[in-house]
């Protein structure tokens, strides 16, 4: 069982920086290793995946992702991932979510996360 709480959003302006926060609940007595992905959904566009990190290997994973103004980080001791984010553009504007799947591989496809949260909004006013 995996409880995913976002956090972290507001209203920023153009070249601001901002991190979002997901705090992770896993069942301590669950041994899989996970896939923590950060996706954004603007209005009416498709959601994007932004990055993903392993919840218990090292590793991220990015596609297609201005990686020089976003990166996906976490603090197992803390269970709670981050996606930081700089330089913030009026495009970046979106409804941002933190999922989980339950898989040792970093996958970019949303169908493959079975946990959300509940969201955090960012809006960058120009």
């Amino acid at each position: 069982q995996v409880q995913l709480e976002d956090s972290g959003g507001g209203l920023v302006q153009t070249g601001d920086s901002l991190t979002l926060t997901c705090k992770v609940s896993i069942r301590t007595d669950d041994d899989f290793d996970y896939c923590l992905g950060w996706f954004r959904r603007a209005p009416g566009k498709e959601r994007e995946f932004i990055g993903a990190v392993h919840w218990i290997a090292e590793g991220t994973y990015y596609w297609r992702t201005d990686t020089s103004r976003f990166a996906v980080s976490k603090e197992k001791e803390r269970n709670t991932i981050f996606l930081h984010m700089t330089d913030l553009k009026p495009e970046d504007t979106a409804m941002y979510y933190c999922a989980a799947a339950q898989q040792t591989e970093l996958v970019r496809f949303d169908w493959a996360y079975h946990n959300w949260g509940q969201g955090a909004q960012v809006t960058v006013s120009s």
